[in-house]
């Protein structure tokens, strides 16, 4: 269970995600991965390289309000972060051991979501179910 959590939680975030509509869902995801950038600042185990690893981070996620690509690179340089983490013994959580794996294991999830455009899973499964309705336009597909 330890390896299958992360998997549902990075595919909870991207359906939670897809509640909000674009353009905004990639500004927002933006936003989330400059936060994940900063995440070990306050204890993380690198001492001063902490920051320009935030930086490069904010960098990123900058040209990510414009491109899913680039939300998508900064969650995979997130996943490395969190292995570096987790290797040195310096968790994300320090009262969970194993959460720099689990964070680790849960953004390549959220990274393919990214790199395919940030779709709505929801409208995916809707398409799938046959209904017609996507999560980003209200409309019913007219009768051919």
């Amino acid at each position: 269970m330890i390896y299958v959590s992360p998997i549902i939680v990075g595919i909870a975030y991207c359906l939670l995600m897809s509640l909000i509509k674009e353009p905004h869902r990639r500004r927002f995801n933006a936003i989330m991965l400059a936060g994940a950038g900063a995440a070990y600042l306050s204890g993380g185990g690198f001492g001063p390289w902490e920051v320009p690893f935030t930086a490069l981070m904010a960098y990123v996620a900058y040209r990510g309000l414009e491109s899913w690509t680039f939300i998508g690179i900064g969650w995979l340089l997130h996943t490395a972060w969190d292995v570096a983490h987790w290797l040195k013994g310096q968790p994300i959580l320090h009262f969970a051991h194993n959460s720099s794996m689990g964070c680790a294991i849960c953004d390549p999830v959220i990274a393919l979501w990214c790199f395919r455009g940030g779709p709505s899973l929801i409208a995916l499964v809707r398409r799938g179910a046959g209904t017609g309705r996507t999560a980003d336009h209200d409309h019913v597909s007219a009768p051919s």
